[in-house]
């Protein structure tokens, strides 16, 4: 496991420290924070907000050791500024995808969690390091970071599509791995940004 650094450090306490708010004075935040639908109360500081509320001690409790084995490993290498901006452009595409889905699915369920910056953060890892050695919870299998996240990002495709595990915001992680992607993308340069410079 990779020792922590401040962004991330700071992350993990802001999440935990909404979950123990809410868990302490009761749900009040889940109508001006989460991610509501457009026009079911939805609010321009939701996009950002949703991501440090959860929904379960479970949610969190994975949402936060994904963050630590990811995002501390490209805090590290990209610095604090880069991680920073990586991780929103994540949480933002993830927000704009479960958005666009809630309208052509006529949904009216709040979004919360981590999880769309966390899949942006996976995508990373994977082009960052994609042979590195994961060995996911489930299956025990030990696998390259690239196998992991294809078969993930596939694995949620395949979910959001069918529509099985209700109530899993399976397109906002996708969402969240698309703008990860970008980011990754715009900061060398490439299509549909723009040649790389030298």
């Amino acid at each position: 496991m990779p020792p922590l650094f401040p962004i991330t450090q700071a992350l993990l306490l802001v999440n935990v420290a909404m979950f123990c708010l809410d868990a302490f004075i009761g749900r009040w935040t889940l109508g001006l924070l989460a991610l509501w639908p457009l026009g079911e109360g939805f609010l321009p500081w939701q996009v950002v907000t949703y991501s440090f509320l959860h929904g379960s001690l479970g949610h969190l409790f994975f949402n936060m050791l994904g963050l630590w084995m990811f995002g501390a490993e490209l805090e590290r290498l990209w610095g604090p500024r880069r991680y920073l901006q990586f991780y929103f452009a994540s949480v933002l595409t993830a927000a704009a995808a479960q958005l666009a889905m809630a309208a052509l699915t006529g949904s009216n369920t709040p979004t919360v969690g981590a999880s769309g910056g966390l899949f942006g953060l996976l995508l990373a890892f994977g082009m960052t390091f994609p042979n590195r050695t994961i060995v996911p919870l489930i299956p025990p299998i030990p696998m390259p970071a690239k196998v992991f996240v294809a078969l993930y990002g596939g694995l949620e495709l395949l979910l959001g599509v069918t529509g099985t595990q209700s109530g899993v915001a399976h397109f906002a992680h996708l969402g969240g791995m698309l703008g990860g992607w970008l980011m990754i993308r715009y900061w060398r340069g490439q299509s549909p940004f723009g040649r790389r410079r030298r």
